[in-house]
């Protein structure tokens, strides 16, 4: 939570961008009384507009720290718990060094297309730690030569907007179409050495438009074979353009990467960053582990409920937690708006099929073989909604719940749904 004013917080990213209230109204799906009375001050986000306010953050292009903040100051727990400023990219450079050194290796051996997704759940970011791996970008391709690009959220920006905006974040002018844009990023190929593209929060934009993105890249990494790296970061929509249309899909020749799980240790130098006032026992630490099962989210609500439940001792060592307090906080976090508003929309479906799915499925823990792409709608749904993951590799790779925590939380939305 924060101090900031909303209305203010809110004004100044409008202003930024040069947003209207009536552009932010169409784009979330709020009338443009509901926007000016934010921006106005007359009101804030209600619980149940928690999905209307993220769209907002996209649309206005907050990074995961000012979408933090906005979802702060309209007293809404933060969207990317482990973005805080406090952690950034130092805590990446701890947690998650070998993965990030590995997926440059990845990219500097990849020949003739050097091209790799990075896919990462729900609540990791998009992608997770992002100036972690743009400062490991510049380091390895030199300041001049690392493009960022960021899609512009708006669904009614039409082709030549759309690439004129990504064009803005290249640093080139006077683009006004997508065939201006692959000339003008052609040209910077050829002037000089190789350039590295981090394309971040792919999904942003309408499928033609992503699609349309894809097959200029992916085309300049075919005509300027190794001098192109390209590392484009999403969820499922981009991993859509990868397996969909097997042979024919735009990123077939793309190497694939998910986001690593959150490990204990992980967890130990997050917290450290995070909450470095207090100190966390191992024993503390895996509990967590057990009830989050790795969430990041999940995780990073924990620690703060037990933060403010003042259970630290003198020193600030969170150390033995009596099982009361264990019970309390999975109480807690089974009521997380960030697990219901996952399970609700299978929850609330109108065919009854898919409430009898969900029902099958929070009885089983194990919930089958694990593929590189699932077939089952729902079951992708919960899948890039972080609440099942991944356990074994090869053959032996199976899908599981999170945690039983999940899975209660899971049984409430269903009751709640059976129930009205």
């Amino acid at each position: 939570m924060t101090d900031e004013p909303f209305s203010a917080l809110l004004t100044g990213y409008m202003r930024r961008i040069r947003a209207s209230a009536a552009g932010v109204a169409t784009e979330i799906g709020l009338s443009r009384e509901a926007v000016n009375n934010w921006r106005n001050g007359l009101s804030l986000p209600s619980e149940r507009s928690r999905d209307k306010l993220l769209a907002c953050a996209r649309y206005l292009r907050l990074t995961e720290a000012e979408t933090n903040r906005l979802l702060g100051a309209a007293r809404f727990a933060p969207e990317y718990p482990l973005h805080q400023e406090q952690v950034g990219a130092q805590a990446a450079s701890q947690a998650f060094a070998g993965f990030i050194e590995g997926l440059f290796a990845q990219l500097a051996q990849a020949m003739p297309y050097p091209i790799s997704l990075l896919l990462s759940q729900a609540h990791w970011g998009q992608p997770p730690f992002r100036e972690a791996l743009l400062q490991r970008a510049r380091s390895q391709y030199g300041d001049a030569s690392v493009l960022h690009i960021q899609p512009p959220f708006s669904v009614s920006a039409d082709s030549s907007e759309y690439f004129a905006a990504i064009a803005r974040q290249c640093g080139f002018s006077d683009v006004c179409s997508d065939y201006e844009f692959e000339a003008a990023l052609e040209k910077k190929l050829m002037s000089g050495s190789r350039l590295f593209c981090l394309v971040s929060r792919f999904e942003q934009g309408t499928p033609a438009l992503r699609e349309a993105l894809a097959g200029i890249l992916r085309s300049l990494s075919e005509m300027h074979s190794g001098r192109l790296h390209l590392l484009l970061c999403g969820g499922e929509a981009l991993a859509d353009l990868k397996y969909r249309s097997g042979d024919l899909s735009l990123l077939n020749i793309a190497h694939v990467n998910h986001w690593p799980e959150l490990t204990l240790e992980d967890m130990a130098i997050l917290a450290r960053q995070r909450w470095p006032e207090h100190a966390v026992s191992p024993q503390v630490l895996t509990q967590l582990q057990a009830l989050c099962g790795g969430h990041p989210a999940l995780f990073e609500e924990g620690m703060q409920w037990m933060v403010a439940q003042g259970l630290a001792n003198g020193a600030g060592l969170l150390g033995r937690l009596e099982d009361s307090h264990w019970t309390a906080l999975r109480v807690h976090l089974v009521n997380s708006a960030r697990l219901w508003q996952t399970f609700l929309p299978i929850a609330q479906a109108q065919v009854k099929s898919a409430q009898t799915w969900l029902h099958d499925q929070l009885c089983n823990a194990d919930l089958g073989r694990a593929r590189p792409y699932l077939q089952d709608d729902n079951l992708r749904r919960l899948f890039w909604g972080n609440l099942i993951h991944v356990r074994g590799h090869g053959d032996q790779a199976r899908l599981y719940w999170r945690s039983d925590t999940v899975r209660d939380a899971g049984r409430m939305v269903l009751d709640s749904c059976l129930n009205t």
